[in-house]
């Protein structure tokens, strides 16, 4: 075969570089199984935002590059910090409560080594109290993770952050597993800091809210995710996810009212 021509079995044997970014604060608890579901990757950068506990020291000797950020500019913001120490061909996002399982760290490999598309969604599969939810607007969930150096940024979202891709995209099969509310505690802390962060972010877009409104919104957010997201099908996982989502959605429009209520 002449030189410079390659089948399409050559290219998808093409060996790509990866970097996987992950941002954390107090996740001792997590870090160690996040960490080790993504050690083949070429490098893992953790950008900490002053943990008190072992995060640091469970990360470094895992063998991650940890840069130590104190301030805390919100949730996308500090995901391009992380992305500014990347220096691989392709950066791979991930939470602290998420693992890659075998199976996706094939799909994963195989993309990269075809190059087809410049990002790629991964289906997240969430675990609740326990359970993994396929319904309740939780499943497939897909979020964007992989793409292509300089394809890619975070939006300067404080929370809810995403991907802002440039370039082709494609959905991949396998999940990305995720432990995110592990605990009823885990659950009220996460509530209290989304609807917290989220009060902030619409505050700061002109965004406004009244009491009756508030608990409008909330009772819509229970039905959406109970009945119309077919939360139903979930069982008692779905009740609480609903009752769950009702709550932040309830609260995070209540704090702003009091940030409204507060301005001079």
């Amino acid at each position: 075969m002449g030189a410079g021509v390659h089948t399409d079995a050559e290219r998808a044997l093409t060996v790509s570089s990866l970097s996987v970014i992950l941002i954390t604060k107090n996740e001792a608890e997590n870090i160690r199984d996040c960490l080790q579901s993504v050690a083949w990757a070429d490098e893992v950068i953790v950008v900490d935002s002053g943990s008190t506990d072992e995060t640091c020291r469970i990360a470094k000797e895992l063998g991650a590059q940890v840069h130590v950020h104190a301030d805390w500019p919100g949730f996308g913001p500090q995901k391009n910090r992380a992305l500014g120490y990347a220096s691989k061909e392709w950066v791979f996002s991930i939470d602290a409560d998420e693992r890659v399982t075998s199976e996706l760290r094939g799909e994963i490999e195989q993309a990269m080594g075809t190059g087809k598309a410049d990002g790629y969604y991964c289906p997240r599969l969430s675990q609740f109290c326990g359970q993994f939810v396929h319904h309740s607007g939780w499943y497939p969930d897909y979020v964007l993770r992989l793409f292509k150096q300089g394809a890619g940024k975070f939006s300067e979202s404080l929370v809810h952050e995403s991907v802002q891709m440039t370039g082709r995209t494609e959905k991949m099969k396998n999940p990305l597993l995720h432990y995110s509310y592990l605990t009823v505690d885990d659950v009220e802390r996460k509530v209290e800091h989304y609807s917290t962060a989220a009060a902030q972010q619409m505050f700061e877009s002109g965004k406004r809210s009244s009491r009756a409104g508030a608990a409008l919104r909330g009772g819509w957010a229970f039905v959406r995710t109970y009945w119309l997201r077919l939360g139903v099908l979930d069982g008692s996982a779905g009740l609480n996810i609903a009752r769950m989502n009702a709550r932040t959605t309830y609260l995070k429009y209540r704090k702003l009212k009091a940030l409204r209520s507060a301005q001079p």
